[in-house]
């Protein structure tokens, strides 16, 4: 069992940042962040590759997150760029145990408890 713990949310202006981090208790191969917003369901937000060769990304965040990791650390980060109104949400880590990048929810199979995104206008 691969526990996951994030941090790094808070409260923001419009067009500013903020770096997530998500902290793994062991090793894990794809990792996402995944966010829900009140009466939403919970949408994809971007994923990458073990080496983190490969990344990808919801079209709605494409160009201004970037998600990148440290297996050394084990730790997989969400850089969050130009945010807006609409990314306030509760964001959550993801951990797969296969290789495959998928933006489907249930492919994962560990989850953080989320962390607070709120985005002022």
């Amino acid at each position: 069992q691969v526990m996951l713990v994030e941090s790094g949310g808070g409260l923001v202006q419009a067009g500013g940042s903020l770096r997530l981090s998500c902290a793994a208790s062991g090793r894990t191969f794809t990792s996402g962040w995944f966010r829900q917003a009140p009466g939403n369901e919970r949408e994809f937000v971007a994923a990458i590759s073990w080496s983190g060769g490969s990344t990808y990304y919801a079209d709605s965040v494409k160009g201004r997150f970037t998600i990148s990791r440290d297996n050394a650390k084990n730790t997989v980060y969400l850089q969050m760029n130009s945010l807006k109104p609409e990314d306030t949400a509760v964001y959550y880590c993801a951990a797969s145990k296969f290789t495959s990048i998928d933006t489907a929810a249930g492919r994962y199979d560990y989850w953080g408890q989320g962390t607070q995104v709120t985005v002022s206008s």
